[in-house]
């Protein structure tokens, strides 16, 4: 497909990036260091940490890795929520030439052990409020040291002593664990503080990151994300980002957690570049806590998902906050919802500019203008060296504004998937395009529109139902606080559509509902099964699990 998004990039956006331009992606981490090591790089429960600060601690524990016989190539997971133990952990391994296996701090056993098994780490850091998901699994895992933290264990002395009580003792967070040998990462730290590493020689082609994805529909597969893969993105990124941002003056709020592939680009290495400061959420899901975060601060950007757009919204606080310094909303992650984007820019007086990736592009795709002024459901324009195709199920190329699978193609996206070639094969075509599972069409003018995640599509009587698109209007009904929308098996059409909505309002009924669906769908779009639920199941991050929606509650 020719790229007709071109016409309509923001100004001063180059059409291509130089995917070359850093060897590695340690080098691009170590440029924006010493530009910016003056500025503040985190702010984290009311503490600071300068990029001077980060740098230096980064060395003191790339060279502890490599004391402990960590050399290029070495796993090294990394399992922990918001602190700044994360980029301390994460920039040190990457200087000591290892692969970063990101984990989420809430799997379980199972999960935990696959990982570590699939993966081959060998090193782990992990805060101690989950060492005990470890200590089931340890014996069975390649691992060689364990590093533990704790919430409080980077926020100074007398402060840290006493978040880390409160944790313990008074929330009783910490489950008894016992992993022998496990060294205290402010030991680690101290044995090589002021060391610096040995260079290592990484090219572009090395692996940075093993990218785990696919856990929510079977077994969980590693994204091989290499030095040229990470670094691209980040270019392209900061290269949309750059008309939009003031260099050393942004305060980015980081609540999706850093072990995701898209907090993990956008905030903590594409607004790297422009030395800004995050500001650390440690625990988004405690929105009045999150809120009362925000209040402290003259925050300029947020990234987020829809169900953390909306749990904001929703607040009774969040509306009193003051809006004045930003300037830039990121949606992605899942389809943010017009009801939410439209309450959203009410609220704040900015647009959210929708975004769209996976982690097997890094995880940049689509992009919107930062300086949109309105939501258009558009999930934006491809970034700079980006090919993007719409194709029908042989591979044939669809014309704009024809629906298909959305198809890319760049230095972003990944080589494979680690050690399983035959799933590596699947999402590729011949010519090297990346098939991403994501139903959509390219407009004339190059924005590109999702429609639905092909598994998710539901076929009724032999017509497509999109869930996205009901799940859109539903959630326009002022009753409603959530929705989601699956299909269930039926004898009769093959299948049937099943909302399953978290009320708002506790009066609401399904009659009510169904009557307000019917006034805007097509009637074989119109659910067939209403079901009330006091919460939907989501990911770590927010996307809600509509697997586990088509079973009863």
């Amino acid at each position: 497909m020719d790229r007709i998004w071109l016409n309509h990039y923001p100004d001063g956006v180059p059409a291509d990036i130089d995917p070359q331009a850093w060897p590695s992606l340690v080098a691009l981490i170590d440029d924006a260091l010493a530009r910016h090591a003056a500025r503040t790089a985190y702010v984290s429960q009311g503490r600071r940490m300068s990029y001077a600060e980060l740098d230096r601690l980064a060395d003191a524990f790339a060279a502890w890795l490599q004391r402990r016989g960590v050399v290029k190539g070495t796993r090294v997971a990394l399992m922990m929520p918001n602190l700044l133990q994360y980029p301390v952990c994460l920039i040190g391994a990457l200087r000591a030439g290892a692969v970063v296996v990101n984990c989420n701090p809430l799997y379980t056993p199972r999960e935990l052990e696959h990982q570590l098994r699939d993966s081959g780490a060998e090193v782990i850091v992990i805060v101690e409020n989950f060492a005990h998901t470890l200590e089931q699994v340890l014996p069975r895992t390649a691992l060689k040291t364990v590093v533990v933290t704790s919430i409080g264990e980077m926020l100074g002395t007398l402060k840290g002593v006493l978040v880390d009580f409160v944790v313990r003792r008074v929330k009783k967070m910490v489950p008894p664990w016992s992993l022998p040998g496990a060294l205290r990462l402010s030991q680690a730290l101290s044995q090589t503080r002021g060391q610096r590493p040995v260079p290592v020689a990484l090219g572009p082609a090395d692996l940075a990151f093993l990218q785990y994805t696919g856990g929510t529909t079977g077994v969980s597969k590693g994204a091989m994300l290499t030095h040229r893969n990470i670094s691209a993105n980040v270019l392209q990124a900061s290269a949309w980002l750059r008309p939009a941002v003031r260099e050393g003056e942004e305060l980015v709020v980081t609540a999706l957690p850093l072990y995701h592939v898209f907090a993990l680009t956008a905030n903590c290495l594409a607004f790297l570049v422009f030395g800004a400061a995050n500001l650390l959420i440690l625990n988004p899901r405690d929105i009045p806590g999150f809120v009362r975060e925000l209040g402290r601060h003259r925050f300029s950007a947020i990234t987020g998902v829809n169900t953390l757009f909306n749990a904001l919204l929703n607040h009774p606080d969040f509306a009193k906050l003051d809006f004045s310094a930003l300037r830039i909303a990121l949606g992605g992650g899942m389809a943010v919802q017009q009801a939410v984007a439209e309450r959203w820019q009410k609220v704040t007086g900015v647009a959210i500019a929708q975004a769209y990736g996976l982690t097997e592009t890094s995880p940049a795709v689509t992009i919107n203008p930062l300086d949109t002024r309105r939501f258009t459901g558009s999930i934006g324009l491809p970034v700079p060296s980006t090919e993007l195709s719409v194709r029908d199920d042989e591979g044939r190329e669809l014309a704009p504004g024809e629906i298909g699978e959305i198809c890319v193609r760049g230095p972003q996206v990944t080589p494979g998937y680690w050690q399983q070639p035959a799933e590596t094969a699947k999402i590729f075509f011949p010519d090297g395009f990346l098939r991403t599972g994501d139903v959509g069409y390219v407009a004339p003018d190059g924005h590109v529109f999702l429609v639905d995640r092909k598994k998710d599509m539901i076929l009724v009587s032999g017509f497509n139902v999109y869930p996205n698109e009901v799940e859109d209007v539903i959630a326009k009904h002022p009753g409603v606080l959530e929705a989601a929308v699956v299909g269930v098996p039926d004898p009769r059409s093959g299948e049937r559509v099943k909302l399953v909505v978290v009320r708002r309002d506790p009066a609401l009924t399904a009659e009510a509902l169904l009557a307000f669906a019917r006034a805007e769908l097509t009637g074989y779009k119109v659910p067939q099964i209403v079901e009330f639920r006091d919460v939907l199941p989501k990911t770590n991050v927010g996307k809600v699990l509509r697997r586990e929606l088509r079973e009863p509650a």
